[in-house]
């Protein structure tokens, strides 16, 4: 997105009455969701005592590390820097913008989820796609890295639960 896109849709929301409230409880809320609901499941797995969850901790934990380095050395700009506006969403990083690691995170959580049971996976890879919708709206990543993000998410989970 271009710079003016941006400023375009942050000054649309704060002009309306809560915009800027509800957008960021929104996007809280869908990160929440995604990160709580993996606690639950690796609760469930332990007191279970089933052997994937040690897989499901590895893909998702390595996966996490990898993405995470990843990004430090390609240490992207933000689009709020680039563009020089304030995000929804208070940050005040820099760089480290590509790829999304929360959207990364939402899909590959979600594989985890498609994994164990394909209903529940599905609802996490839509949860982690409006979340990748939200994260671009709030100005704190552009299109292409909550698009990575999210293919590295579904990479990941596809070599590490039906792969190896």
């Amino acid at each position: 997105m271009i710079q003016e896109t941006y400023i375009k849709i942050t000054e649309k929301i704060r002009s309306t009455h809560y915009g800027e409230r509800i957008i960021v409880f929104i996007n809280r809320l869908l990160t929440d969701i995604v990160y709580i609901s993996f606690l639950v499941l690796l609760v469930y797995l332990a007191l279970h005592r089933d052997k994937v969850m040690v897989k499901i901790v590895m893909v998702t934990g390595i996966s996490f590390v990898l993405v995470s380095v990843i990004r430090h050395f390609i240490n992207a700009e933000r689009p709020y820097t680039k563009y020089g506006f304030i995000p929804l969403v208070p940050k005040e990083k820099k760089g480290d913008s590509m790829p999304s690691r929360h959207v990364f995170s939402a899909f590959v959580i979600g594989m985890a989820f498609l994994h164990m049971n394909i209903v529940l996976g599905i609802i996490i890879l839509i949860i982690g796609c409006l979340m990748a919708v939200i994260r671009v709206i709030v100005g704190v990543h552009f299109p292409r890295d909550v698009i990575a993000g999210a293919v590295i998410g579904i990479l990941s989970g596809i070599i590490g639960f039906y792969l190896i």
